[in-house]
């Protein structure tokens, strides 16, 4: 099974840079984007989705913001826009979707770097989005959490820790949250395979021609839980990829 996903920075935008092409060239199973900034009734029908496969939204209340969709060739067991915590999914930022073999969030965190108020917000999100997500897995579920994290966490992941670590998504407690989610049970599946592979990222700022230079994040990651981790089989940062300021990232799981 081969799942991508992709911060497209808007999906109006990006649909004429080669977006589909870039999908139905990568032909996944499941394809999560976030931060759609649309809802599906502003895009016309054959924009939605591609022909055979089946899409579900979380966009959020306020026009031309945020916003999550999963698109996936099979019809999932269940369904859900958001977590179950208001001031969150008002955003759009979460798609549930349940399969056969896992639970997969396809989520869209939130950026803390405009302001304090927005910070709290965030560090908010990262903490009960941990516990309601840890909680699944410790219950015995298979889960995947795939998206825009915006939190970079080692140093290898920025192009230059020392001047970024007063940046948000590069913050102390931000690099903590995401370790202990990873010790509580849930695998960085990049560093799975690639653990010590420097200069790899996954967005560039678009001024100051970040992207040209490599002066890159790491902050779009898909991981899964330990239980999830045997059937890895590969992991892929699609950095050559445009269109975004992020880039696509990829894992293939045996199922």
């Amino acid at each position: 099974m081969k799942i991508i996903s992709w911060n497209v920075n808007g999906l109006r935008a990006i649909s004429q840079k080669g977006f589909y092409e870039f999908w139905q060239a990568q032909n996944p199973d499941i394809l999560c984007i976030q931060e759609t900034k649309c809802h599906p009734d502003q895009l016309e029908e054959e924009s939605l989705t591609l022909q055979g496969w089946h899409g579900y939204w979380c966009s959020a209340s306020r026009a031309g913001y945020s916003g999550t969709a999963t698109f996936t060739k099979t019809v999932p067991i269940d369904v859900q826009c958001g977590f179950g915590i208001r001031k969150f999914d008002t955003e759009g930022r979460v798609v549930i979707t349940r399969f056969k073999d896992f639970v997969l969030y396809n989520c869209y965190f939130p950026n803390g770097g405009s302001g304090m108020e927005r910070h709290e917000f965030k560090q908010e999100f990262l903490r009960r989005f941990g516990q309601h997500v840890i909680r699944l897995m410790r219950s015995g579920e298979k889960v995947i959490v795939v998206g825009d994290y915006n939190v970079a966490y080692m140093d290898i992941d920025v192009y230059d820790p020392v001047a970024l670590s007063k940046e948000s998504g590069f913050l102390p407690e931000e690099r903590r949250w995401m370790e202990n989610f990873l010790e509580s049970g849930f695998v960085d599946s990049y560093r799975y395979f690639y653990p010590d592979e420097k200069e790899r990222y996954t967005w560039w700022a678009y001024y100051e021609n970040a992207r040209v230079t490599n002066k890159g994040w790491r902050i779009d990651h898909i991981c899964v839980s330990k239980n999830l981790a045997p059937n890895l089989r590969s992991a892929r940062i699609f950095d050559e990829q445009t269109g975004s300021d992020h880039s696509p990232v990829m894992i293939e799981l045996d199922l």
